[in-house]
């Protein structure tokens, strides 16, 4: 198994419809960069967001979850308040294919500020904007940016196919089209 470089990257998304839409190359000047680099592929959060409350005391609870915790906020910026979080979805839309596997890490411009980006891999021929989990882990509020970078997806390809695809799985997150929350099947 082995990584894959902008090329491979570029071909998949340009041919396969990996990635749309796609952004050939780094954009960067005033924001938080975005698109193709050099092993990767720089996600954009889009500007729908569900911020975390605890207003009605709930409980966090991954087997019935409650969306009374969260605030939905349309905006050009999201302020997640001190030590705690916000689910929001990228621009992209994702069609993994069935020989790849991804892994999904924070940009350093917001991990430098205390605020962490959470993704699971996508799974071989997972499909669907991806939800992103962003923690503020400092004592004071955070601001994330709407359509500029949050997160680079690094793509690994298997030597061989795999058995069994999140596809062939009916995985419960396939192609999940808003921010979705947790499930249970």
């Amino acid at each position: 198994m082995g990584i894959k470089p902008d090329h491979w990257i570029r071909k998949m998304a340009l041919e396969e419809k990996m990635i749309e839409p796609f952004v050939e190359g780094q954009v960067s000047k005033g924001v938080i960069s975005y698109g193709l680099s050099s092993y990767g592929y720089d996600i954009r959060v889009s500007d729908e967001f569900k911020v975390f409350t605890n207003v009605h005391n709930s409980l966090v609870d991954p087997k019935n979850f409650d969306e009374k915790s969260f605030v939905e906020i349309k905006a050009p910026e999201c302020i997640v308040p001190p030590n705690s979080f916000a689910l929001a979805r990228t621009i992209e839309y994702f069609r993994i294919p069935r020989s790849t596997l991804t892994v999904c890490l924070g940009k350093s411009t917001y991990a430098r500020c205390g605020i962490i980006v959470n993704v699971t891999p996508f799974e071989p021929e997972w499909e669907g904007f991806v939800t992103l989990e962003i923690s503020n882990t400092t004592p004071i509020p955070a601001k994330i940016y709407a359509n500029e970078g949050i997160a680079q997806v690094l793509f690994f390809e298997g030597d061989e196919v795999c058995e069994t695809s999140y596809a062939d799985k009916k995985g419960k997150y396939q192609k999940q089209t808003g921010i979705t929350i947790p499930r249970i099947s």
